[in-house]
């Protein structure tokens, strides 16, 4: 973890050694609130997550059955296209390769990708080879505390770096949706909210993918 004695500019000379931040980036002790559109109203006892698309069968768990499945915590590095980067952040969730390798999600073999489904129609893509990596999380919890509202209460998608920057693919923060509300597999690609409106659809930020200038 990083020494918080530290100011923030030596935090960030830090982490910059460590080759934890990626070019253009800044580090923020922060947690900014970036979103389109208003925060919703959740109500637990009406909210589901739904399974479905390219699958062998569709599955759709209500808030009660969702935390009964396997969880795991998680700590990374998270980076946003907005350019702050904010490390060491721990979350805890259900990881959508547990969730596969035990059987209780089973894509086709013709799936190849995944559209996050989000409150009021949001909506962002992944392939499924990424999305089953292990820095990508359906999260519930940050630093121990449920999700806020303003960051995707009571679930989101969480896509990080490790610290040792292994092999993990990784991508700026708008690829993990807040609200999330289905997974839909399919065997196309569908470009998301943000990818629509001229965003990088791979979103590496060791390659400062910011934008599609297609």
């Amino acid at each position: 973890m990083l020494n918080r004695v530290f100011g923030r500019k030596d935090e960030e000379n830090q982490v910059r050694s460590e080759n934890r931040l990626p070019p253009g980036q800044s580090l923020t002790r922060k947690f900014p609130v970036l979103h389109y559109g208003p925060v919703p109203r959740t109500d637990l006892s009406t909210w589901t997550l739904r399974i479905f698309g390219a699958v062998a069968e569709e599955v759709t768990w209500n808030w009660e059955q969702f935390n009964q499945l396997p969880r795991t915590d998680v700590t990374m590095d998270i980076h946003c296209v907005t350019r702050w980067s904010k490390f060491d952040t721990q979350w805890q969730g259900v990881s959508l390769k547990t969730l596969i390798d035990q059987g209780f999600i089973k894509p086709l073999p013709s799936a190849k990708y995944v559209i996050q489904h989000c409150e009021y129609g949001f909506t962002t893509n992944l392939p499924l080879d990424f999305m089953l990596e292990d820095n990508v999380l359906l999260a519930t919890h940050f630093d121990g505390k449920p999700l806020t509202p303003d960051h995707g209460y009571p679930l989101r998608v969480v896509v990080g770096s490790f610290a040792d920057r292994s092999e993990a693919k990784s991508t700026y923060f708008w690829k993990g949706g807040k609200w999330l509300r289905g997974l839909e597999f399919r065997a196309d690609d569908q470009l998301g909210f943000w990818e629509k409106a001229g965003y990088n659809n791979n979103a590496d930020p060791w390659r400062e993918e910011r934008f599609s200038y297609r």
